[in-house]
């Protein structure tokens, strides 16, 4: 904000330049210095400035005074039905150049202030009135634990309490790669999966002759290992080396069958087939596979590719329902094959008549079902039958 005051009294010694300058030929030099000093005026804030007292609705301030110096600190509290916008039954604010901060602030004792969860990707400051529903979103790597999404503000408390976890697939921080940093990337304690860090090794050191820099992948919870700094490297593929011998392009990992690279997937031949599944997501490393309805994946979701042309360990989908041929049982009206999935209830409609219609109600069970005996939706709502 611009002090007229300041512009009168410059103005004033700008006509005093006309008078005196004009006939030392130095005007000109004199009105440029003025507007330097000017300008500079313009970005002069003042500091240290005090505070007055803060208006505080439905509280009292501790100590209270008309006026606060930079950097004191005062204590507020709230009267009856009201509690501070923080956590606690009392709160403090301090005096930074003229502006209180946070600022003094009493609300209704049934609203929530804004709710601490861990690793969730947006946090405010504020609050929330009664009855006012909040959906949480989880960091990458993160999942809700749960089915919950929301939270709900009941009566000053939040619930359910939500927790954001670490996702079963995620990797933790990637293992240290000796004269080597992560680039592109902050540090974190989580890493979704499938994340590529791309590292670079240090001068003097490369993962083969023409590169300083490589990636590693989280994949299924776990970092590939990937090829190492060496000193003066020379000529070769990527990976490690012993005398002359190089492997070829890719990360290294080891079996009870010795070392081998873990490549591209596009080094390796047609992609393995997974009866009742399928390929969901191709990555540059690794292929993920997911089972039909009804099928349950056994093994690993994610295959890798070797430098051998073989891949690695393929998973399997597993029958994960029960089925009943309704037209080959005589207990039931003929309605054809029903499916259930594992852990799941059915009803079927009996041949057995009465008064009402008869059912009978089973449960899949590790791929079995057994059914209750026939009775009507009553007796089996009430637990007669």
């Amino acid at each position: 904000m611009i002090n007229w005051l300041h512009v009168n009294w410059l103005s004033a010694l700008l006509r005093l330049g006309d008078l005196v300058c004009d006939k030392m030929g130095w005007r000109r030099y004199f009105g440029f210095v003025l507007l330097v000093w000017f300008q500079r005026l313009q970005h002069v804030r003042p500091s240290d400035q005090p505070c007055s007292a803060p208006e505080l609705n439905g509280g009292y301030l501790v100590p209270e005074q008309s006026s606060y110096d930079h950097k004191t600190t005062l204590y507020y509290g709230c009267d009856n039905g009201r509690k501070p916008a923080v956590e606690g039954w009392w709160a403090t604010s301090t005096c930074l150049d003229g502006i209180w901060s946070p600022k003094p602030q009493c609300i209704d004792e049934t609203a929530c202030i804004e709710p601490h969860i861990p690793n969730v990707k947006e946090t405010t400051s504020g609050w929330y009135n009664n009855k006012y529903k909040k959906r949480i979103e989880c960091l990458d790597g993160y999942d809700l634990k749960g089915n919950a999404a929301t939270t709900t503000c009941t009566n000053g408390t939040w619930s359910p309490v939500l927790v954001c976890e670490k996702n079963i697939n995620s990797c933790e921080e990637p293992p240290q790669i000796p004269h080597a940093v992560i680039i592109h990337r902050g540090y974190q304690e989580i890493f979704p999966d499938s994340t590529e860090l791309e590292y670079e090794c240090e001068d003097g050191y490369s993962v083969d002759a023409a590169n300083s820099k490589e990636s590693l992948y989280c994949i299924s919870g776990n970092w590939i290992p990937s090829p190492p700094c060496l000193w003066g490297r020379a000529g070769g593929g990527r990976g490690t080396s012993t005398g002359t011998e190089t492997q070829p392009e890719g990360h290294t990992t080891s079996d009870d069958r010795g070392t081998r690279a873990v490549v591209r997937v596009t080094n390796c031949a047609e992609r393995p087939t997974v009866a009742n599944g399928d390929v969901v997501e191709i990555g540059e490393m690794f292929l993920k596979y997911q089972c039909n309805n009804y099928y349950k994946l056994v093994g690993p979701e994610k295959v890798v590719c070797y430098s051998n042309g073989l891949w690695s360990e393929v998973p399997t989908c597993k029958a994960n329902f029960c089925s009943v041929d309704t037209d080959r049982d005589p207990k039931f009206i003929s309605d054809g094959v029903k499916f259930v999935g594992n852990g799941e209830k059915l009803r079927l409609e009996c041949e057995e008549t009465g008064i009402f219609v008869q059912y009978s109600d089973g449960v899949c069970t590790d791929g079995r079902i057994e059914f209750s005996a026939c009775c009507n939706r009553l007796q089996l709502r009430t637990g007669v039958c």
